[in-house]
Formats: C-alpha cells, sequence, structure tokens
C-alpha cells in the first residue's frame, strides 16, 4: 500500500462531512481547524505560551482541509506555519538571557523596514508561482501568505508589532475564504480580527504595565 493511500485512510475521518453552511460543506477538519484556530488566538492575546502546542494542531487540521479542498498554497503553507511555530516555542521558553523565557518588548524600526522591504519580493514571487499553480486569487494568496509570515516571525519573537501584521492579513483572508465557498473558516477570521485587535490593545496594556514596574525599580527590564 502507497504512503499517500495509508495518509488518505488517516485522514479521512477528518473529512467526514457534519453539516452543510451555505455552499460550504463543514468537516471535521474545518470545524477542529475553527476550535483550535481560535484558542489559538485568544491565548496568544493572553500571551500564553500554549498558543504554540494549540496552533500547532490548528495547523494540521487546516492541512487537512485545505488539501482536501485543492487549496495546495494554503496547504503548504500550514507546513511552514507548523515549524515557525516549534522555533517560537522554543524561543518563548528559552529565547531570554541566558536560555531564560523570553520577555515581551518591540521589533526595531530596523527590523520593521527590513520585514517590509522583503515582503515585496516575496509578494512578487509567490504570486508568479501561484498563477503557474492556477491559484483563484494569486496576488492576495501571495500577499495574505507573505503578511502571515511576517507576523508569525514577530510572534516568536515576543514582539508586540505581530499584531499589525495578523490584522493587515486578515483584513484580506476575510473576504478571500468567502470567495473560496469556506464560509465556516471566513467567520473564523472575522473572529481571529477581532481577537487580534484585542492582542493589540491587551500586549499595549502589559508592555506598559512592565516599563511602570521597572520605573519603580520592583523589577528589571
Amino acid at each position: 500500500m502507497a504512503v499517500s493511500d495509508v495518509l488518505g485512510e488517516i485522514v479521512a475521518p477528518l473529512n467526514t462531512v457534519l453539516f452543510g453552511f451555505g455552499r460550504d460543506a463543514v468537516t471535521w477538519a474545518e470545524l477542529l481547524g475553527f476550535a483550535t484556530g481560535a484558542a489559538c488566538v485568544w491565548l496568544t492575546v493572553r500571551a500564553r505560551i500554549a498558543n504554540f502546542p494549540v496552533g500547532i494542531a490548528n495547523n494540521l487540521f487546516f492541512l487537512v482541509l485545505f488539501w482536501s479542498a485543492q487549496l495546495y498554497a494554503d496547504a503548504l503553507l500550514q507546513v511552514v506555519y507548523l515549524l515557525l511555530a516549534a522555533v517560537g516555542w522554543w524561543t518563548w521558553l528559552r529565547g531570554g538571557e541566558h536560555r531564560s523565557p523570553r520577555s515581551m518588548g518591540h521589533a526595531s524600526a530596523r527590523t520593521i523596514a527590513v520585514l517590509l522591504l522583503l515582503a515585496v519580493p516575496a509578494t512578487w514571487g509567490l504570486t508568479v508561482v501561484l498563477t503557474r499553480a492556477h491559484d483563484i486569487a494569486p496576488f492576495w494568496d501571495a500577499l495574505t501568505t507573505t503578511l502571515s509570515l511576517i507576523a508569525q516571525w514577530l510572534l516568536n519573537t515576543k514582539s508586540y508589532e505581530n499584531w499589525y501584521f495578523w490584522i493587515a492579513a486578515d483584513v484580506v483572508y476575510i473576504p478571500l475564504y468567502f470567495a473560496k465557498a469556506l464560509y465556516l473558516t471566513g467567520i473564523v477570521y472575522v473572529l481571529f480580527l477581532t481577537m487580534c485587535l484585542l492582542g493589540l490593545r491587551g500586549w499595549q496594556r502589559q508592555l506598559a504595565a512592565g516599563r511602570s514596574t521597572t520605573a519603580t525599580g520592583l523589577v528589571r527590564a
């Protein structure tokens, strides 16, 4: 039996259709992707390291969903996210001084500038690749992919600015998924956008509280 056949049998239960939602035949993969995605973003809003293992589970469910829907670029992106999440998990645990837990902070202006400059050729290159792969929205898929990868990298370094890139990506993702008839996933991203706005505010408050506490001499920056 081929490896692809074995994998097909393993993921088959996740492709079981549970109910219809408009033109979207909602499967276990999409429903569990909904649940783990919402949990992951909420844990991130709370700056909890558990967002990484939950996020890895989310990547696996969405990998099955997108591959089954023949959205191969989105599916392969989940593999990249999974690897980045594993790196981020380790960084939050051991990425501080002397391998201590990493503290929340800001990305430097230089870092943001470099990431934005890299975003241009990355989006262009992905657009070319996705066009040749007959993606239904190559530029928008490329743009959201680039923004999401930047956001994940900044999240891995526990940088506050990650929220700006997640928000920008979600603003594009929402109409994109509705256009692809993945209605439940589109609704998930509306929830994600709302939670990202909460995360932006919550992390800002935590950083301000940290500066205030440091100023009193109670903790070290």
